[in-house]
């Protein structure tokens, strides 16, 4: 498998608090990555160091030349009250395109080709606002899908939305990544669909697990981790 991203003792801290300790993993191509932990355990960091957005303050950070789709955390409410289209949500997720010109042909043929294998042809012309929940994070996802990355980045992707849009999502991103796509998911739920992943990385501001899903249950030391989430402090993420 082709090496996408390594981390080798890398670490990150904001003033006095520490949000990364010497972490090391590989990314590989055609794996699914379930990257779970605590709040304030150090997740965000980690995909913003990965994505070239946050710099560390110690360590190796290799990043091949890989196209990346990236679903950032929490961005659902702010694109909802944006006066576009889900066309043009799309578009936006292409490189170097220019929103207030008509989409070229070949701009266009990658929208429609992603809104097909999205399935969002039925609200394609719809403001993003009208559209509940779950098509809204649908459209998000085409965006960071439209471009044809060979990594797609999830950062806590469901947690706006209810149980029952929940299980429809899910079933979408594994036939992302049975098509080719390596995924990455950050979540604070360890009972987010991670039976499925080919990895779970666990993570509070160090590597406390990285292997199966079969082990990581397996591992006793754990369980007073996977209890504790909610009572960590607010720390950085």
């Amino acid at each position: 498998m082709t090496k996408y991203f390594e981390f080798t003792n890398v670490s990150k801290h904001f003033g006095k608090q520490t949000a990364l300790r010497d972490v090391s993993f590989r990314v590989s191509s055609g794996e699914k990555i379930f990257i779970i932990g605590p709040n304030g355990g150090g997740k965000s960091t980690l995909i913003k160091i990965m994505m070239g957005i946050m710099n560390a303050n110690s360590g190796d950070v290799y990043h091949a030349p890989i196209r990346v789709g990236y679903l950032p955390q929490s961005t659902m409410n702010k694109e909802r009250y944006f006066p576009a289209t889900v066309q043009e949500i799309i578009r936006m997720g292409l490189p170097k395109t220019r929103m207030f010109t008509k989409p070229t042909k070949a701009e266009q043929a990658q929208i429609d080709a992603c809104v097909k294998r999205l399935h969002i042809e039925s609200i394609q012309h719809q403001r993003i606002g009208l559209l509940s929940g779950g098509q809204a994070q649908r459209v998000l996802l085409a965006r960071a899908m439209v471009a044809n990355p060979e990594v797609l980045i999830l950062d806590e992707p469901t947690s706006a939305l209810d149980p029952s849009m929940r299980e429809e999502f899910y079933p979408l991103i594994n036939s992302i990544h049975e098509q080719g796509t390596t995924v990455i998911i950050v979540s604070h739920d360890v009972a987010s669909h991670t039976d499925n992943a080919s990895r779970i990385l666990y993570l509070d501001q160090e590597v406390l697990f990285d292997g199966s899903f079969e082990a990581f249950c397996e591992t006793e030391n754990l369980s007073p981790f996977i209890h504790t989430h909610e009572s960590h402090g607010a720390h950085h993420d």
